[in-house]
C-alpha cells in the first residue's frame, strides 16, 4: 500500500479567502452595537418599554456574541501556523459560531419569559420616546447588516462547483444572524409601540416580544446545528459523492474507506482508501481528484487488489 498527499507543502492555512476582511467588518459592528446597546437599555428603563428593553438587552448579548466572533477571528489568525493544530485553525470560527448560537438561544428564552410576565402584569410605556429610540436602533442594525451581509455574500461568490452553502464562514454567519435578530426585534418593537400609542393596544408590546423570541430561538437552533456538524466532523455528502464518482468511474479502482470533513471556510480534508488494479496507483487517483477544488488537504491510500499482484 502506498500513500500520497496532494499538498506537498503541508500548508494548513484554512482560514478562508475573506478572513481578514470579515474580521474588520465584525469589529466595526461590535463598536456600533455597543453604542446602541447603551442607548436602548437606558431609554428602555426611562420609558418603561418592554419591547425596547428587550431590544436593548438582546443587543447587549449580541455585543458579547459579536465580541466572541471578533476574538475568534483574531485567535484563528494568530495561531494559523501553530503546530498544535493538526489541520490549522479554520474551525475556530465554527466554535465561535456555536457559542454565539447558544447565547442567541438564551436571549430568546429571556425575552420570552420577560414578555410573558409583562403580558400578565402590564406596565406604563412612554410610547413616543421609546419609538424614536427603536427607530434609531433599527437604523444601526441595518447598517450593521449591510456591513456583515456584504462579506457574507462575498464568500458565496468564491465557492466552486455549486456547493456555495458548504463554504460559509460560520463565524461571520453567526454575527450576521445576531444583527438580523436585532433588526427583527427593533421592527417588532416599533410596530408594538405605534399600535400602543395610536390604537391603545398596550398588550401588543409584550406579545411582539414573544413572537420575536420564537423566531430568534428557531434561528439559534438552526445555527447550532450547522456549526455542531462542522465541529463534529460531519461528512459533506456532496463532496464525498463527487470524490467517489471521479475515483470509481474509470472502473479500475474502488473506494474502500472515505473520510471527508470541513477544516475551514471553503476548505475540506479527505482521506481516500482505494483498492485497484495495476493500471491505477496513488498518483493517478490524485490526478482524478484535482477537479475537486473544495478539498484542500487530500491523502490517498492505495492498495493493489489480490488479482493484480
Amino acid at each position: 500500500m502506498n500513500s500520497i498527499n496532494i499538498n506537498h507543502t503541508h500548508d494548513h492555512m484554512f482560514l478562508g479567502s475573506a478572513h481578514d476582511e470579515n474580521a474588520k467588518r465584525t469589529l466595526w459592528v461590535v463598536a456600533l452595537t455597543v453604542v446602541m446597546m447603551i442607548g436602548e437599555i437606558t431609554a428602555g428603563y426611562l420609558t418603561g418599554s418592554m419591547a425596547l428593553l428587550a431590544d436593548g438587552f438582546h443587543m447587549a448579548t449580541h455585543a458579547g456574541a459579536l465580541g466572541i466572533a471578533a476574538v475568534a477571528y483574531g485567535y484563528a489568525r494568530r495561531h494559523a501556523s501553530s503546530q498544535r493544530y493538526s489541520f490549522g485553525t479554520g474551525k475556530v470560527g465554527d466554535l465561535g459560531g456555536f457559542a454565539s448560537a447558544l447565547i442567541l438561544g438564551l436571549v430568546a428564552l429571556g425575552i420570552g419569559v420577560e414578555s410573558v410576565m409583562r403580558l400578565l402584569q402590564p406596565t406604563d410605556v412612554q410610547f413616543g420616546t421609546a419609538t424614536l429610540i427603536a427607530v434609531v436602533g433599527l437604523v444601526v442594525n441595518l447598517v450593521s447588516a449591510l456591513l456583515l451581509g456584504h462579506g457574507h455574500s462575498h464568500g458565496h461568490d468564491h465557492d466552486d462547483h455549486g456547493h456555495a452553502h458548504h463554504g460559509h464562514d460560520n463565524n461571520l454567519k453567526s454575527a450576521y444572524v445576531h444583527v438580523i435578530a436585532d433588526a427583527l426585534t427593533s421592527v417588532l418593537a416599533i410596530i408594538a409601540l405605534l399600535a400602543g400609542r395610536y390604537l391603545g393596544w398596550v398588550w401588543l408590546d409584550p406579545a411582539m416580544g414573544i413572537v420575536g423570541a420564537i423566531v430568534i430561538a428557531r434561528w439559534a437552533w438552526s445555527l447550532m446545528g450547522i456549526t455542531a456538524g462542522v465541529l463534529l466532523d460531519q461528512t459533506d455528502m456532496h463532496v464525498a459523492e463527487e470524490i467517489r464518482e471521479l475515483v470509481e468511474k474509470p472502473g479500475d479502482a474502488c473506494i474502500t474507506d472515505l473520510h471527508v470533513w470541513r477544516v475551514g471556510p471553503q476548505a475540506h480534508a479527505a482521506i481516500v482508501s482505494v483498492l485497484g488494479d495495476a493500471t491505477a496507483n496513488a498518483d493517478s487517483i490524485r490526478e482524478r481528484l484535482k477537479p475537486v477544488h473544495e478539498v484542500s488537504h487530500l491523502t490517498v491510500e492505495f492498495r493493489l487488489s489480490d488479482g493484480s499482484r
